[in-house]
């Protein structure tokens, strides 16, 4: 009942973003790590190229380096853009689980009748 192609989208993007906010937490974790690179979590461009075809679940989510220069001791961790990319992704994260709690109340209400 819940596999319709707007609760997927949800559910894909929710899923998505959690891996980002994971791999934030392990760049920051890292700030002080010589020679760590930092990583970025992407697949807004996949959901989209799926859900167009609509198939939202063969949307990829891929990890990739920053590519960002590395400070004196290799490591190219930038907290200020963590720190914002955190808070942006838990905006995302609370916009997208509101809306997904809001479809399953609907459910909810037409099922109690």
């Amino acid at each position: 009942m819940l596999d319709d192609i707007a609760s997927v989208t949800l559910q894909t993007a929710i899923g998505g973003l959690g891996l980002r906010q994971q791999v934030t937490a392990n760049n920051i974790a890292n700030l002080e790590t010589p020679g760590f690179s930092a990583s970025r979590v992407d697949f807004e461009s996949s959901l989209a190229d799926a859900l167009s075809t609509g198939s939202p679940t063969a949307a990829r989510v891929t990890t990739r380096p920053t590519g960002d220069a590395a400070g004196i001791n290799g490591n190219n961790v930038n907290l200020d853009d963590e720190f914002v990319l955190a808070t942006k992704t838990g905006l995302q994260e609370k916009l997208l689980t509101g809306e997904l709690t809001a479809k399953y109340g609907l459910i909810s209400t037409v099922l109690k009748g």
